[in-house]
């Protein structure tokens, strides 16, 4: 799964941190992983709470099979996990 957003500039670091908790941080305003179902809707609840739906948006792409998913980088791969906030 691949979730992106794009937030008010002052909920981003709340919505950042809280997403940090059920997805890797790939790049600034992306995460990716493995996530059940159940916290995925856990997630997106908590999200929802975090963010102005009339201003911000919030995108996942689900796929169905991890394995049919190829992923290709150009350049420097970032490693924000072990950025400290």
């Amino acid at each position: 799964m691949i979730l992106t957003y794009d937030v008010g500039e002052k909920k981003v670091n709340r919505v950042r941190k809280h997403l940090k908790k059920y997805l890797v941080w790939t790049q600034n305003s992306v995460f990716e992983g493995e996530i059940t179902e159940a916290k995925l809707q856990k997630c997106l609840n908590e999200i929802e709470r975090l963010i102005d739906k009339q201003v911000d948006s919030v995108y996942i792409y689900v796929a169905g099979n991890s394995k049919n998913v190829v992923k290709h980088k150009l350049g420097v791969e970032k490693a924000f996990d072990t950025m400290i906030l």
